[in-house]
């Protein structure tokens, strides 16, 4: 999977910088074909998301915001079985106003 371009294919006008940034940060996530993807069916998938990339990454502290940003990523690829988590974490840290901590 081209993972910079599941970006781009969400987020047309993405900065590279950051893309490739996040595709060094998710480097040995996106080794395994499992968790290249994210399942955004599963809550515990979601918590992961929610604790270690916009907390702990990012450092928001706001979990009705994270929530929020989190629900609009989901319905914004929803329809795609085999979501990027690079695309996914992407458009977290963007609807979270948070691209300059990637």
């Amino acid at each position: 999977m081209d993972h910079a371009a599941e970006v781009k294919k969400y987020a047309p006008d993405a900065d590279q910088a950051k893309v490739d940034a996040l595709l060094k940060y998710l480097s040995i996530a996106l080794r395994n074909p499992d968790s290249a993807l994210v399942a955004s069916s599963d809550p515990d998938e979601l918590k992961t998301v929610h604790n270690n990339w916009a907390k702990k990454k990012l450092g928001v502290t706001d979990d009705a915001a994270i929530d929020a940003a989190i629900k609009t990523v989901v319905e914004k690829m929803k329809g795609n079985n085999h979501k990027s988590r690079a695309a996914f974490y992407y458009l977290v840290a963007e609807a979270l106003g948070k691209l300059d901590a990637v």
